[in-house]
């Protein structure tokens, strides 16, 4: 082997080093970002939840639907997951079971009993478990590809793989227009994202 040349482990794990601090600074900046943007949040959510409806509404075989109840200063999902059960949708929240497994589901409802789980997220703490057609997740950036930056811990990522894997899904980022960055570091086990909305419109990779 060359002199120059590290051994294969050991470009592997300075690759993975190198996109985990380029993530980590990433998170860091596209925070306080979104920080900056939630001031016009209840607005854009209504805005948002129109055009959420309107590529919903377009996948046919959508009937059930995973939102998520917001923590800090994410996008508010809950003016798009009203809007969906009075046409007759069922939809989820996320439910963290262990750390490396991936979301569940349990049915939502306004009336839904809430309890603070993992991570400070609030999730109903009754009703059926379902399995999405579609899920509107969180993020903190997105890119023009549909890569998703998240907070870290995989789940979304790792939910995507075992849908998609099984029955398929699709796989929607909620997000403000201006939480869309140049590009978001990715990795092999980063899932994309089939579109984002935001209060301007849809942004599908390679559109």
């Amino acid at each position: 082997m060359p002199k120059d040349r590290l051994p294969a482990f050991a470009e592997d794990r300075l690759l993975t080093s190198s996109l985990t601090e380029a993530k980590r600074a990433a998170r860091a900046q596209a925070l306080e970002r979104r920080k900056g943007l939630h001031h016009a949040g209840v607005g854009c959510a209504r805005r948002a939840a129109g055009h959420a409806l309107a590529v919903i509404s377009l996948l046919r075989e959508v009937r059930t639907v995973a939102g998520y109840l917001p923590l800090r200063s994410e996008i508010d999902p809950r003016p798009t997951m009203l809007a969906l059960i009075g046409l007759g949708y069922r939809i989820g929240a996320p439910v963290v079971v262990a750390a490396d497994a991936p979301l569940r589901f349990r049915e939502w409802t306004p009336r839904a009993r809430l309890e603070r789980g993992a991570f400070g997220v609030s999730h109903p703490v009754e009703g059926d478990w379902i399995e999405p057609d579609a899920i509107l997740a969180p993020l903190l950036a997105f890119d023009a590809e549909g890569w998703r930056l998240g907070y870290g811990g995989g789940f979304y990522d790792r939910t995507f793989a075992a849908l998609r894997a099984r029955r398929g899904v699709a796989a929607l980022g909620l997000a403000f227009a201006g939480q869309q960055v140049a590009t978001v570091p990715h990795g092999p086990d980063d899932e994309r994202l089939d579109a984002v909305v935001t209060e301007r419109g849809i942004v599908r990779p390679g559109a």
